[in-house]
């Protein structure tokens, strides 16, 4: 009996071990199939945004096309696009979906100058006496020499820090680089917005106004994650960008941003559907969207700078499924006006 008993067992510990080995094969072949499901759902995606600009009766970026996830529009029946669909992309043993951001719906930081900056410190909720510092320190990681703005730090400030490091003095690659800089690495919820409770050191951290009292934990409405991007045009797609960041542009107040959203919207009043009425389509050219909305028209003119109908970088995510096997990838990609869609960057978490 006590061998019938021992040998069972190692007939068990064996059985199991075996099944896991049988698993860590099929996830090392499923993680091959990934990778090229990954890669495919990118491909899927640059032809998606480069058979865009076919259609010449929809010269514009806009909610409503295929490819930010919309029904089409206007010319999409009768073009490439027509039943193109971005979920559930079956392909081998796997299936895709895909997702498309444009990143001008946010405004280029790498171009921000100071009253720029100084504007979505004030949407993002910051004190008005801490915003003017903390406008010179993100001027003063991003310009290349180590002159001090008013309020600002270079290498002098950073070399004090533990661990020491240097101010990058050159254009910011990721956006996340921001949480390096002084004002802003001690307060990550300046960055994230609400009170960045799952993005160390959290906020639960008590604050002192200069006037010494204990504020307690602050909760922002947005932050400058939502607000800015490292790569982009430099212009503010009207037809994408939210209703916070239109505040970014020159004399776009709360009232005028709200205006543009409610007139690309359409009659429903829902933004992606089929009525919307993006500027760049039917007459409506970005002045005279601005005008619509309220805009004086001198300000028109100043404002019209910043902005576009058009979006040339965009950011993929692919979710791959291999037999429940999943992973997601992320992708930056640059489209010319010749179609030329670029993969700028690829990887995957």
């Amino acid at each position: 009996m006590i061998a019938v008993t021992v040998l069972s067992i190692l007939a068990a510990a064996f059985a199991y071990s075996m099944k896991v080995e049988t698993k860590l094969a099929q996830n090392a072949n499923s993680e091959t199939e990934l990778i090229w499901l990954g890669r495919s759902g990118v491909e899927y995606a640059r032809y998606i945004l480069a058979e865009q600009l076919k259609i010449s009766s929809e010269p514009y970026d806009g909610l409503n096309q295929i490819w930010a996830g919309g029904p089409g529009g206007i010319g999409t029946s009768n073009s490439t696009l027509a039943n193109i669909s971005l979920k559930d992309y079956a392909l081998g043993n796997g299936k895709f979906s895909i997702s498309i951001t444009d990143t001008e719906r946010k405004f280029n930081i790498n171009v921000a100058d100071q009253p720029v900056l100084e504007q979505a410190l004030h949407l993002v909720g910051v004190d008005a006496g801490d915003a003017s510092s903390i406008t010179g320190c993100i001027l003063d990681w991003i310009d290349p020499d180590n002159n001090e703005h008013t309020g600002g730090a270079e290498n002098s400030y950073y070399q004090s820090q533990d661990p020491p490091y240097y101010a990058k003095n050159s254009p910011l690659d990721d956006l996340s680089e921001l949480l390096l800089v002084k004002g802003i690495k001690d307060f990550p919820e300046v960055y994230w917005g609400g009170v960045a409770t799952n993005h160390p050191p959290a906020a639960f951290q008590n604050k002192f106004r200069r006037a010494g009292q204990n504020a307690g934990p602050v909760s922002y409405p947005v932050g400058l994650v939502d607000l800015f991007t490292p790569l982009s045009s430099g212009r503010i797609n009207i037809n994408t960008a939210s209703q916070t960041t239109l505040q970014m542009i020159p004399f776009v107040d709360d009232l005028i941003a709200a205006k543009i959203i409610e007139f690309r919207a359409g009659f429903d009043g829902q933004p992606g559907t089929e009525d919307d009425t993006p500027a760049g389509v039917g007459g409506m050219t970005i002045e005279s969207a601005l005008r619509s909305a309220g805009m004086s028209q001198q300000a028109v003119g100043l404002a019209a700078r910043y902005c576009s109908t058009r979006s040339s970088t965009f950011e993929v995510k692919v979710d791959a499924d291999v037999a429940g096997y999943h992973r997601e990838f992320f992708a930056i990609l640059g489209r010319a006006p010749n179609r030329d869609v670029q993969v700028l960057s690829f990887y995957w978490k």
